[in-house]
């Protein structure tokens, strides 16, 4: 994790910088122009959850390669209430918001990986990763 950058989550102007940092990270690796627009789609998602769901969190960005491969790392993590119904939260249209946000099941759609790791009262962590074409 040494070329992590870490954008703490704490207000709306902080969803907006995680979001620049998503873009200029993707950009810089390469990406089509349609999925930096996604990797910053998933991004602004996330930080927005983290934000409205935990109060404050944190996005953590790494710089991956593999095998002639290079991609991007997103963890999202806060120490908010956690969720309860994990499965139902992916399920499309499923929101405790009343929002019309595309939700974890658009963040996994957008993403090549994704993984959630929740648990009651004890906080979120959600691992996406895009690859680049």
């Amino acid at each position: 994790m040494d070329n992590a950058i870490i954008v703490n989550i704490h207000s709306e102007q902080d969803i907006v910088a995680a979001r620049q940092h998503g873009k200029r990270l993707s950009k810089k690796l390469k990406f089509s122009t349609i999925n930096q627009i996604r990797i910053t789609t998933a991004v602004s998602e996330l930080a927005r959850n983290i934000y409205l769901y935990a109060g404050k969190g944190k996005i953590t960005f790494e710089s991956l390669f593999k095998q002639q491969k290079s991609g991007i790392k997103i963890i999202a993590s806060d120490q908010g209430p956690g969720i309860k119904e994990v499965r139902r939260v992916l399920e499309d249209g499923y929101s405790t918001s009343g929002g019309l946000g595309m939700g974890l099941p658009g963040v996994k759609r957008l993403m090549d990986e994704f993984i959630i790791d929740s648990h009651d009262g004890a906080g979120t962590t959600i691992t996406a990763v895009k690859w680049v074409q």
